[in-house]
């Protein structure tokens, strides 16, 4: 098994590996983009988190400013821990990759997520982040700076991530309808992450 197919079955092993690191965290990195990201969800609208682990800190800061969460995670365990914690919430065990929830969100997120994914994963899934996101929607997600494979750790284990070269990204963002708001490489202001902002065409 490579290391991209190891993803799912890593995350579930090291879930509560996992959850313990987060909950040490103690100074939301990410408020800034969150923020602008919510800026264009309103009040009351419903965000769809891919791969949204067990769901702090980034699901319960979503929670905490009033809008309503499906969270979508590929381990069990991570899942449960969610709705442990969120019972008011629609959590979902299922892969980003074939997910098809038929119906439309205010807001779709895929934070520290998608980029686990190998680069063909990450293409197909554009049209999947288009048909579950309402006109003028928000879309944003992480990635690397440049297109090219890294190997990190969890916990002892390798974890893989990809990323496709910011001008591909940009080129898919347009061809299924979404439009750039802000694109930042390796901000410093957010942990070294690199994060896309974009909107969903509003005729779309």
């Amino acid at each position: 098994m490579s290391d991209a197919d190891n993803i799912v079955g890593l995350y579930e092993r090291k879930a509560h590996d996992w959850a313990a690191d987060r909950r040490r965290q103690t100074y939301l990195i990410e408020q800034g983009w969150l923020d602008r990201f919510l800026s264009f969800v309103p009040d009351g609208g419903a965000v769809l988190d891919l791969g949204c682990g067990f769901g702090r800190p980034i699901a319960a800061y979503l929670i905490g400013r009033g809008r309503a969460v499906t969270g979508v995670d590929s381990s069990p365990t991570m899942i449960s821990l969610c709705r442990n914690d969120f019972p008011g919430q629609d959590w979902r065990v299922a892969d980003m990759r074939t997910l098809d929830l038929g119906r439309r969100f205010g807001g779709v997120l895929a934070w520290d997520s998608f980029f686990h994914l190998t680069y063909d994963d990450q293409r197909r899934m554009f049209p999947l982040f288009a048909a579950h996101g309402l006109p003028g929607a928000p879309l944003m997600f992480t990635s690397g700076p440049a297109h090219g494979e890294a190997i990190g750790e969890l916990h002892g284990e390798p974890l893989y991530h990809a990323s496709l070269a910011p001008e591909e990204y940009r080129a898919l963002l347009a061809a299924n309808g979404f439009t750039v708001v802000d694109a930042r490489m390796n901000d410093a202001d957010c942990g070294g992450r690199s994060v896309w902002l974009a909107r969903r065409a509003e005729d779309r």
